[in-house]
This record gives structure tokens, sequence and C-alpha cells, in this order.
């Protein structure tokens, strides 16, 4: 189990009066703190035994960060397409000085823009987060190359080329082209941002941005329909943004409206590290909204629609449309997800047998060991894509020790991906014996 906490996990003064203030203000906190780890970031650790079913800590909805906390003179500067994102952001930048001197003990603990700049994709030389994405950051040009991150991050490839164009029949895709979206994000608030308060300082917009991206949790405004897009359904907590991340937390979350509150779903021990869960969530995903990834995920995974796309026909593309088993082809340590077994299923039965196969209803015409191969040799081009990129990052040569850091980091994603479709394959394979 973990250690008991030391001098040296103390997190500073600046973390000590942030926890006086938050008492203060009638934020519960028991048995909890915030502590450093090495090697890590900040994270929250229990100060004493806590039982299985313990409340640790719990925080009034009139002390976070929301739409709703923000005046509605200022929300009203806005067009009205502007996302919530961007307003909370903007408020952090341009707010009345009176209101935001109230968090400043909150902010004082907050990480600082190195960390983003360092951690986080989107901020990086565009050299290095080459992507498919129209938005052009300021003072970049689009950069040609390697492909440094992976296609769920980037949405291209290395070792071949995908589809050109628009495809025959489109369809909402899950965990994908990451980078790109999210860059749209940042730019539709900056352009936002820019349209009420045109001598904004980028760098202090993009940090508020990021403080809001990385640490925001789940809020909707009473009487309200959750937005269409689930990014705006935000809102700030105050020192519950100290809890890191694992898939599989001991911790249950729950917000009734009023408060937040957080309850220990087994015993900790006194120095232990507590965690709650941010959703289950890809590295790939994490590594671009959080600036990390885990080393061990259970969510984790990745997508082959560029290469089962590039093998469908149209009318099997049609077929699969048709029974809604087209895109987001994902494959995990487990295996191939149902739309990655319909698709090769396709390759090669009868399609009355595969349509009733699809439906549940016959498997008559499956053949695991035909799946398995085709699925294989799917697998096979995201392996050599994996090559590929290692290969050139092993041997490539950096400009500085932080973009040295940051290929190190997208190195061992790689090999990460190695071991995942590997791991697929082999689970496939057994599956066929």
């Amino acid at each position: 189990m973990g250690k008991a906490p030391t001098m040296d996990d103390s997190p500073g003064e600046e973390h000590a009066a942030f926890t006086q203030w938050a008492v203060s203000h009638g934020i519960k906190i028991k048995g909890i703190a915030p502590a450093r780890f090495p090697g890590r970031r900040l994270g929250m650790i229990a100060t004493r035994d806590i039982e299985e079913n313990e409340i640790m800590l719990s925080i009034p909805v009139s002390l976070m960060l929301t739409i709703d906390s923000i005046p509605e003179s200022f929300v009203s500067l806005f067009p009205a397409e502007t996302s919530i994102h961007g307003v909370l952001a903007a408020f952090l930048t341009h707010g009345d000085p009176g209101l935001l001197a109230e968090l400043d003990a909150w902010r004082s603990v907050w990480p600082d823009w190195a960390e983003f700049e360092s951690s986080m994709p989107v901020f990086w030389p565009a050299r290095l987060r080459r992507s498919n994405s129209s938005v052009v950051g300021r003072g970049d040009s689009v950069s040609e190359g390697l492909t440094f991150l992976p296609p769920s991050i980037s949405g291209l490839w290395d070792s071949f080329e995908k589809l050109a164009g628009p495809e025959d029949y489109e369809y909402e895709t899950r965990y994908q082209n990451l980078l790109a979206q999210q860059e749209k994000r940042l730019q539709d608030a900056w352009k936002h941002v820019l349209s009420v308060f045109p001598e904004t300082d980028w760098k202090a917009f993009a940090y508020n941005w990021a403080i809001i991206n990385s640490r925001s949790f789940y809020y909707v405004s009473p009487g309200k329909d959750e937005p269409e897009d689930w990014n705006d359904a935000i809102g700030m907590v105050p020192y519950a943004d100290y809890f890191n991340h694992v898939d599989d937390a001991a911790c249950d979350v729950t917000f009734n409206g009023k408060k937040y509150t957080f309850r220990a779903t087994r015993r900790y021990d006194k120095g232990e590290e507590i965690y709650m869960s941010y959703g289950s969530h890809s590295n790939d995903f994490l590594l671009v909204e959080y600036g990390f990834y885990l080393d061990n995920n259970p969510s984790d995974g990745v997508y082959l629609d560029d290469i089962i796309l590039k093998d469908l026909t149209p009318s099997e593309k049609e077929e699969l449309g048709g029974q809604d088993c087209l895109g987001n082809f994902e494959i995990t340590a487990s295996g191939a997800d149902t739309n990655t077994v319909a698709a090769a299923g396709l390759k090669y039965m009868d399609r009355q047998d595969w349509r009733e196969y699809v439906a549940g209803a016959s498997e008559k015409g499956l053949d695991a060991r035909k799946t398995a191969d085709i699925i294989g040799g799917w697998v096979a081009k995201y392996l050599q894509e994996c090559e590929v990129t290692i290969n050139c990052l092993s041997e490539g040569s950096t400009e500085s020790e932080a973009e040295k850091e940051k290929l190190d980091s997208i190195l061992a994603r790689w090999k990460q991906i190695q071991q995942l479709c590997e791991t697929a394959v082999n689970a496939v394979n057994a599956i066929a014996q």
C-alpha cells in the first residue's frame, strides 16, 4: 500500500492556504489532502485510514465556476454561438477584477503555462503536432514530414495513404481526429473572445482555456437540456481538481445539483493516493485533453477505420451502414469490437447469412478462422505504421531538451500501441482456435 505522507510530500504553502480557504468557504474535507508524488503531478492522498462508503469531500455548487456563476452582463457580450468553454476562459482572462480576486487562493495552485505547453500537443510546435486539421495556429504554417502523433490524434498516416475525398457514407467518429477537433474548439473560442476583447493576449487566453479544458467537471444549468456539444457541459469544482485519474478508481462521484460528493468505495490506508475516474477514455484521448496517458489503461484502444475503409467496396460500405456497423472499427487488448468483426465477416460471408449473423439470428457461414485472418491483416497495417514511426523516432535528432521530452513521450505511446495491436491479434486468434 502507499506510504504515509512526509514533509517531502507537502505541496507548498499556497496549497495549505487554499485548503484553509476551501474549509472556510464550506467545502468539507475529511481524511484527504493534496500531496506531491515523485515523478508525477500533484494528487490527493489519504491523511488517515478511510473506511469504505465514507464521504471524503463535498463541494457546494455555489463555489463552482460555471456559466451561471458569471455575471449575465459579461456572458451577454459574446456572440450566441460562443461555447460555454470559451466564455469561462474569457471570464478568467477579462472578468471583473473584484470577482476574480475571490478565486485567487484557488488560482494560485493551478499548473502554470509551461506545464500545458509541455504536455498538451495542441500547444506544441507545428512540426510536432502535424495533423489533418484545417486550423492553423498563430504564427504557424502547415507542416510536412513525419507525423509523430498517433493516427487517432493526428488523422494521418506515414506508411500508407488513406482514402482521399469525402466518404460515400458519413458517420460520427468516436475518439478519432482528436487534435483537429480540439484545435477547432480552441480557435473558435479565440475568434469569439477577440470579437469582444480585440486586445486579448493569446497566451493568457490559451492558458485559461487549457485550465478549463483539463480541470472541469460535468455541469448543466438547472432546467436546461444538455448542450449539443458535450464539451460545454462543464463547470470547475474547487479542490476536487486535485484528484488524478485511473479508469477503475475506487471513488464514487455524484452531483445532485446542489453539491459534488466524493465517496470511497473501498477502504484506503493512510498514505495511499486516492484517484477518481475522468471516464473510460483511450490513452490518445487522455494525452490530447489532459496532457498525460496511463501506463496501464483498460479502456485503451485504437481505430482501424482508415485501413478497413480502403478494403471495403461501395456495396460493402452500404451494407455495413444499413446495419449501423460502419466505422469506429476499434481494437483493444481484448480483441476486436463488433463493428470490426462484422466488417471482416462481410468480406467472405453470403450476404443473407451475414445479415442474419449481424442481427444475432444465426451464425451460419461464420468462420472464426477467416475472420481472425482478415482482422489480423488489417492490424498488420497498423503494426507497419508502428514500425515506421518507432524507427524514425528512435533514430531522429532533436533541437532541444524540451522537444526530446515530447518525442520520448510519443515514442513510449507508440510502443504501447504496438503492444496493444499484438495483444489484440493474439486475442482474436485465441477465439478462432
